[in-house]
């Protein structure tokens, strides 16, 4: 089982601690060392006030900050964790792939997500009703066009007719596609269109199921049933592979954990089918978050 791990460079209340090169040349070398599979960024362009002040973050932009960390290492995968995929042209999104694959020698993975800020939908100018048929409209658009081939798409508001986006990505057909979210719409999208499904714990991932408008997943038992219906999809749909499971953040912000209750964790989410999971660090400077991340390597990952 892989282990991912959130990056800190979104802390953007310790400037001078996570916002710089010296950061991510640090936190890079760091968790390649430690052994970590991928580092994610998520995304909010441009989130409101309000949802800041009552527990949101800030993200940098997520495919600048995979260069960046694409820049400093040779290993790690380069993840975003989620890319809310309505909120971009999908072209565009393919142009950003296609050159960050390219570059990094294939070491991209996307994962998608129709999002939930209504104050940020509306300020990027995207119709927030209709994120859902945009977002399964995108990655067919997405995939079309990340073949390195001509192609031609109908899409809403916009027409591909004979382009072609070139250089195409190393990774064929394309870098992994996962889809985020727990409700059955996000597993059946993840059946039909995706490579992975990218559930999160609601009690453990900092964010309220009502406010990210998607399924509560409380728990193993929720996973089990989240699982099970994608079986079952899969055999409806006619897809003789089951999407990889990649789960999101099995520790809660602030939470402690000691090596043998994440190795008994880990051990658990395996057996029921979880490919990749990721892992969040706690650290008020770089020094400190760094520590942690070697110590995680050396305690957990080094003995999965």
């Amino acid at each position: 089982m892989k282990i991912n791990v959130p990056l800190p460079f979104d802390r953007t209340e310790l400037p001078h601690e996570f916002l710089s090169m010296e950061a991510v040349v640090e936190v890079g070398a760091t968790i390649e060392r430690a052994g970590f599979h991928a580092g994610l960024v998520t995304d909010h362009p441009c989130p409101t006030g309000r949802w800041l002040d009552s527990g949101g973050h800030h993200a940098q932009s997520p495919f600048v900050m995979l260069a960046l960390l694409a820049a400093m290492t040779k290993k790690i995968r380069l993840q975003t964790g989620i890319l809310v995929l309505p909120y971009r042209n999908p072209f565009i999104v393919a142009r950003d792939a296609a050159t960050l694959d390219r570059y990094s020698n294939g070491r991209l993975t996307l994962s998608f997500g129709a999002g939930y800020l209504k104050g940020e939908y509306r300020a990027l100018g995207v119709d927030f009703e209709k994120r859902n048929e945009l977002m399964d409209e995108y990655m067919r658009a997405l995939k079309l066009s990340l073949t390195g081939e001509e192609f031609a798409f109908e899409g809403t508001g916009y027409t591909a007719f004979g382009n072609r986006i070139l250089p195409g990505p190393v990774q064929k057909p394309h870098p992994p596609l996962y889809v985020g979210g727990n409700s059955h719409r996000a597993i059946r999208r993840a059946v039909e269109l995706g490579d992975g499904w990218n559930p999160f714990f609601t009690t453990t991932g900092g964010v309220d199921a009502a406010t990210a408008r998607t399924a509560a997943m409380t728990g193993e038992d929720d996973l089990v049933a989240g699982i099970a219906y994608m079986r079952e999809y899969c055999a409806q749909a006619g897809r003789a592979d089951l999407p990889d499971v990649v789960l999101g953040s099995i520790v809660a912000p602030g939470e402690k954990c000691t090596a043998p209750m994440l190795l008994d964790r880990i051990g658990r989410y395996r057996e029921l089918g979880v490919t990749a999971a990721g892992i969040s660090i706690d650290g008020e400077t770089r020094g400190a978050w760094c520590d942690n991340a070697e110590r995680l390597g050396a305690d957990v990952i080094a003995k999965i």
